[in-house]
This record gives structure tokens, sequence and C-alpha cells, in this order.
């Protein structure tokens, strides 16, 4: 029996389950990310097993069985400090694990999201509630590589962090319902739970803020162009109002951020 996966915004409703194997319509660069998964499998990190790129241009992955969260979140274990930690753990094994990769030499690497100075990892770049599978409380699954690209361990660590801290105001995190969550707090214990030195929490807000400039970029594009998702998703969390009320929150308490990650 054929099932719709839910979640995500380009290939909404585009994605089944048949069985254990997902089926979705494979990006630009499916040849690339099915040679990542393959390594990503060989080693042991919890992503989906590559099954290859079927003729009518469908990309075959692995179901992975657990938990997963979509708007508007409702599972409590969203908000909690221990998945949080988890997912730091989850970060560090994937950065841990993609230094000894070595891409295809026709490797293809999506730009959208990635960090424009490269780096020694693979970054996954989209490491979102939505694409993280649970079960018992712990992470057993990262989903959709799309946006994952050569980076810096510190650009996933800050992009990460603006989704799961979450690093907005409180009116922006009230849609999730953690408007009441510490972020300073929480954004130690992730960094904390990825074990990030020194120079990555010294980096960590100045990234931050170059991540905020790529990621309007990217939407704002996709908005212009008019894709229906896009659009709706932007007017639906508020739109320019609500990305200006976030980048205000932001400039006043980077300070705070960083003195949390320094402490």
């Amino acid at each position: 029996m054929v099932e719709e996966l839910h979640g995500g915004v380009a290939n909404a409703g585009r994605v089944v389950r048949d069985g254990d194997v997902v089926l979705r319509p494979a990006p630009e660069n499916a040849e690339t990310l099915q040679a990542l998964l393959g390594y990503l499998s060989s080693r042991g990190f919890p992503s989906p097993e590559p099954l290859g790129l079927r003729d009518d241009g469908r990309e075959a992955l692995g179901f992975i069985h657990g938990e997963t969260s979509t708007p508007p979140y409702p599972h409590q274990w969203v908000r909690s400090g221990e998945t949080l930690k988890e997912i730091g753990r989850l970060l560090r094994s994937l950065h841990d694990a993609t230094r000894e990769f070595v891409s295809p030499p026709d490797a293809v690497w999506a730009p959208d999201l990635a960090d424009p100075r490269g780096g020694d990892v693979v970054c996954h770049n989209d490491v979102c509630i939505e694409n993280v599978v649970f079960s018992d409380g712990i992470a057993v699954g990262l989903l959709d590589f799309d946006f994952a690209a050569p980076g810096r361990p510190v650009w996933d660590l800050a992009m990460t962090a603006r989704y799961w801290v979450p690093l907005q105001d409180p009116t922006s995190a009230a849609g999730s319902g953690r408007e009441h969550l510490d972020p300073f707090a929480r954004v130690r214990l992730l960094a904390d739970a990825y074990a990030a030195d020194e120079e990555t929490r010294r980096e960590f807000t100045t990234v931050l803020m170059e991540i905020e400039e790529v990621a309007l970029r990217f939407v704002m594009k996709r908005v212009d162009d008019g894709i229906r998702a896009f659009v709706e998703m932007w007017n639906d969390l508020g739109g320019l109002s609500r990305h200006r009320r976030k980048m205000a929150w932001l400039g006043e308490n980077l300070s705070s951020v960083d003195d949390a990650l320094l402490l």
C-alpha cells in the first residue's frame, strides 16, 4: 500500500512510502547524494539507505522507522533539552563521519544554503525539526540531504541552532510553542552536546548572521519566482515583518548568545 508522507515544502505531496521504500522526486544532485548516503550507511550513520534512481525521475531511499514532528509541532519532545542534546550529538557524528568522505569527481552540490567558504566536512544545511526521526527519545535518522554541501562545522551548527533552539524572537518562537524556553541556555546546551571548540564558539554569531542573509535570499528567490509552496509558507509565517522582527531581536541579543557560548 502506497502512503503519502507529509512534511517538507518543495516536495510536499510528492513523497510516498511503499513498504520500506520511500520514493520522491530526484533532485539535480541525486547521484552525488546517493554516493554520500552510501558512504554514510557504510559508516553506520543513521541516514536513509540509497536505493538508486528510477526511470520515472524518482529517487528511491530506505524508510527509517520512528517519529517525526511537523508544524505546529505537537510533540513535547520537540521542546526537550534532552532532544536538543541528541541533535548536537547527531550533528557531530555527521561531521566526524564526512571528514573522510571523498566526493565523486563529478559531484554536484546544491549551492542554495551552502557555506560560501566551503570546508572539510559535509554540512547537511537543513537539520530542521521535520528532518530528524526519533524513537524513544533517541535520534535514529537524519533525512533530506538535498542541500548538503562541503562547509565548516560552525556553519551547520549555527544553521541547526536557528531551527532547534530556536534563535528567534519570542513572537516567532510562539509558533512552535517554544516562546517560554531560554534561548541562551539552549544554544549553550546544543554547542556543548556538539562538543564545539573555542574557535567554533567565537565564530558562531558572525556565521549566524551570514546564514540569515543566505537563508533570506534562498526563500525570496522562490517567492519572487512564484513557487506556490514558498509563497504560502512566507505569508503564513508573517513575511517581511516577521523577518525584520527576528533580525531586530538577534541584533539586540547577539552579545548574550556570545556570552552563553563562551562562559
